[in-house]
């Protein structure tokens, strides 16, 4: 069993992966000025660990149903620890940026281990709490990890600047090891499948064609090789699917076996993932940006600023046990129309109050659009996980993560290419106000598949 200690080990895994996604958000004008990197090379330093994050999240689900849950999460872990060190330390830019690669796929091992650990080693009540407490923290994490990232770049401790953010993972990975030895359980599948490596690398190359030419296409002005990457996409993502039915029709176990994303539970849930992480990621981003370059705030108001967010998001959360248990997925739905309400007030706000808007012009707005995500996302991965038999818990895991980490990261390319072309062409504040109607369309759209949900949440 999963106990206290042990669940709080689990949940700082989880968070250090999200955190990292977003920490960089806030110190990239310090890391552009020490570094000189331009604005393709900062693109790689978001997009190289979110890509690699998110290509073999999967795969690392897969191996710790094979050799060990606790072992690839201790594994994971370390490896984080390690490429966190390297980023800190990294004397150039390309080595900033492999580095992060690394650090992505350290993310990887560790992150689909968590899922699969409450999944297998909880249950009944037990994995209801947990399972909220995962959507608490994973939800916080992503907003903290711009606030962190604030102190810790205005801190400038011994004169550390942005490599702070890296290397107070250091710390931190030592003492998450040290809890995880003592306090969580080893768990893996009763019947471990062999790697399916046709749909690892297809469903990787499927990822890598989407999102490389999206997170990178702006800054490199769109050469042929993007578009020639986008129009192959399509085609590697039905090779994908081939491969994959044909895997579980000759009774071998595919990297996403198509009867595990039969379960409606799982592939409704899914669909809200996907633009609930489109419009988080690029919120993010575009926040962040804005506040920096278009408000002149310093790095630590920007992360100040959202510290509204994250305390709603929590207290959200924490009331969604309860609240699930009355009013079942229909929360979901309040949650899309609280945060709806919330990024309709920010926009009225940038759009009346340019270029002199504070942080108490945009407090309503922020605090109301993290109530509403804070009751959405526990409810979505309680939803998505619910009927996944607990010898697949890790490429179940791996599966809903992939589609969250994907999603984050196509919200920065896309809301984030959004909003900084109109930057250039019409100005910061029209591209604040387009971007965040933007995200409002995907509040409704997350609004309206949610009324698809089970009404009743197990």
């Amino acid at each position: 069993m999963l106990g206290a200690l042990g669940l709080f080990t689990v949940l700082l895994g989880a968070a250090l992966p999200l955190i990292d996604f977003f920490i960089v958000n806030v110190a990239l004008p310090t890391i552009d000025h020490d570094l000189a990197a331009g604005p393709a090379l900062l693109e790689l330093v978001v997009a190289g660990y979110g890509l690699s994050y998110a290509v073999l999240l999967v795969l690392g689900g897969r191996l710790g149903d094979m050799l060990g849950r606790r072992r690839l999460f201790l594994i994971g872990m370390a490896a984080f620890g390690i490429t966190s060190l390297a980023c800190g330390l990294a004397p150039n830019a390309w080595t900033l940026v492999g580095a992060r690669v690394a650090q992505g796929a350290a993310a990887a091992l560790m992150l689909p281990q968590v899922l699969a650990t409450i999944h297998s080693a909880t249950g009944g009540p037990r994995r209801a709490k947990a399972l909220s407490l995962y959507g608490a923290t994973a939800g916080l994490a992503m907003v903290a990890g711009q606030i962190l990232g604030g102190v810790l770049v205005a801190a400038d401790i011994a004169g550390s600047g942005w490599r702070a953010i890296f290397l107070v993972n250091v710390p931190v990975v030592l003492a998450g090891l040290l809890f995880a030895v003592r306090s969580v359980p080893e768990t893996r599948s009763q019947r471990p499948a062999p790697i399916d490596t046709p749909g690892t690398v297809l469903l990787a190359a499927a990822l890598v064609t989407l999102l490389a030419p999206l997170t990178e296409g702006r800054a490199a002005g769109w050469p042929a090789w993007t578009w020639v990457s986008l129009a192959a996409f399509p085609i590697v993502s039905y090779a994908f699917v081939r491969v994959e039915r044909r895997a579980d029709r000759q009774g071998r176990t595919p990297l996403v076996p198509p009867s595990l994303l039969a379960l409606v539970t799982l592939r409704r849930g899914l669909a809200l993932i996907v633009p609930f992480g489109i419009g988080f990621g690029g919120f993010m981003f575009v926040i962040a940006v804005a506040l920096q370059q278009g408000l002149r705030m310093g790095a630590i108001d920007a992360g100040l600023t959202l510290v509204p967010m994250a305390v709603a998001f929590f207290g959200a959360s924490l009331a969604g046990p309860r609240l699930i248990r009355r009013y079942g997925s229909l929360v979901v739905t309040a949650g899309a129309v609280i945060q709806a309400a919330g990024v309709a007030l920010l926009a009225l706000a940038v759009w009346g109050g340019w270029p002199s808007v504070g942080g108490l012009d945009l407090l309503p707005g922020i605090a109301l659009a993290g109530l509403g995500q804070g009751l959405q996302l526990p409810v979505i991965i309680r939803i998505v996980l619910s009927d996944i038999p607990a010898e697949r818990s890790g490429v179940g895991s791996g599966v809903m993560v992939t589609a969250q980490q994907s999603a984050l990261a196509l919200g920065v390319a896309t809301l984030g290419s959004l909003f900084l072309t109109l930057t250039t062409t019409a100005g910061m504040r029209y591209a604040l106000v387009v971007t965040l109607l933007a995200q409002l369309g995907l509040v409704v759209l997350t609004a309206l598949l949610s009324l698809r949900l089970p009404r009743k949440i197990g």
